[in-house]
């Protein structure tokens, strides 16, 4: 009978591959359900070699451990068959070109250990009452310097391309040290990332996250020569709530620095956003927003035009990339359909990346299947930006 039980617990989670998280608990673990579902596979076959041994309830148990484990692949799966178009499709989005390096799928990196690179942090901008500090990612020198020579005879080193991250948080919560993975793997790859920390609501109110990215691309650019960042190619990612903000200093700041924007499932139409809220037992969304935003819609309408990303996007619009999972729970992806029609409208070059089975927050995991995917058309849009 225990067997029973876990194999339909297991069952039920398998589920969250298909279908959209009810809860905010059991949206926490469809992430880890749909990225690491290897997990969840071995411990679903090791309930049914048990069944070698059990006899009650045998049959009924393997035809649902066999269920599970088919739901379990689902990720998996349409990680495969994403993966043989996206190169193709990108290539035709941007540059024309494919890098045939880059692998945006392998079974064996589900295994693979996340990369980690130290970092510094630094204050960027001094407020009357904050200071304000980034996280700064580098690939390390050690590896730059082939044998020791005198300094004054030392190679200059090439400034590179700086990718400017900006944290999630619902706009009121989070910092700088989230989801480190993909920074250090960017750092190992050749690019300066940079971690932002910015003023969060409800003390602070938009525009007042977007200044900080003014202000954080005018310290680096000031700083560009001890951080060896080339001020021509600075791109800007946020996930969530960051995303948000990301998109919205992209379209409106008109920075000549700035070349793109990448779009982790964040929120880009307030106007919409605001009247279909959340599901509540996730997030009350509309709260979420009346903090970061100053009010409701209706107390002011103006306030949620002027945040929401896709209104300024124009024919000067820099290229963009957008990524996010069907079944998020938090931000609609209604959000990233309606900015992709805005793109096109426009002639911006772009690329919206769908995952079917993911949520929000699918990049928890550097090398599960959304992961690597993401990881992989991050990776391929700044190759082709900042050529």
């Amino acid at each position: 009978m225990t067997r029973l039980v876990l194999l339909v617990i297991l069952l039920l989670l398998s589920l969250l591959t298909i279908f959209k998280a009810p809860a905010y608990y059991i949206w926490i673990t469809a992430i880890l359900v749909c990225e690491f579902s290897l997990i969840f596979i071995a411990v679903t076959v090791v309930l049914l070699v048990w069944g070698i041994w059990v006899t009650p309830y045998r049959l009924a148990g393997n035809i649902i451990g066999i269920v599970a484990i088919v739901l379990f692949l689902v990720p998996i799966v349409r990680a495969y068959w994403i993966s043989r178009d996206i190169k193709q499709e990108m290539a035709q989005a941007f540059t024309g070109e494919t890098d045939e390096t880059l692998n945006p799928f392998s079974l064996a990196k589900l295994f693979k250990a996340a990369p980690k690179v130290d970092y510094k942090t630094v204050a960027y901008m001094q407020y009357h009452d904050t200071t304000l500090t980034l996280d700064y990612y580098t690939q390390n020198r050690k590896t730059e310097r082939i044998e020791w020579v005198p300094y004054h005879d030392a190679p200059p080193i090439t400034p590179k391309p700086c990718v400017i991250v900006v944290h999630g948080g619902s706009w009121s919560s989070g910092n700088s040290g989230e989801l480190p993975e993909l920074n250090s793997y960017l750092a190992l790859k050749g690019y300066n990332v940079a971690s932002i920390n910015y003023r969060l609501a409800p003390q602070y109110q938009t525009p007042a996250p977007v200044e900080d990215i003014h202000n954080a691309i005018t310290y680096l650019c000031k700083h560009a020569d001890e951080l060896h960042i080339d001020t021509n190619n600075i791109v800007l990612l946020g996930r969530s709530a960051g995303a948000q903000i990301a998109l919205l200093a992209a379209y409106t700041l008109h920075d000549m620095h700035v070349k793109g924007v990448i779009d982790f499932y964040g929120p880009a139409d307030m106007v919409w956003g605001y009247s279909i809220p959340s599901n509540p037992l996730i997030m009350d969304s509309r709260k979420v927003m009346r903090d970061y935003i100053g009010g409701s819609y209706e107390q002011a309408p103006q306030k949620y035009v002027a945040c929401s990303p896709l209104e300024f996007v124009d024919k000067r619009s820099v290229p963009t990339l957008i990524i996010h999972g069907e079944n998020d729970v938090l931000v609609s992806r209604e959000h990233s359909r309606r900015l992709d029609l805005k793109l096109e409208q426009n002639g911006i070059p772009h690329y919206w990346l769908k995952l079917p089975w993911a949520t929000h927050g699918f990049d928890y995991h550097l090398y599960g299947p959304g992961g690597q995917l993401s990881t992989y058309a991050v990776e391929t849009f700044l190759n082709s930006i900042t050529k």
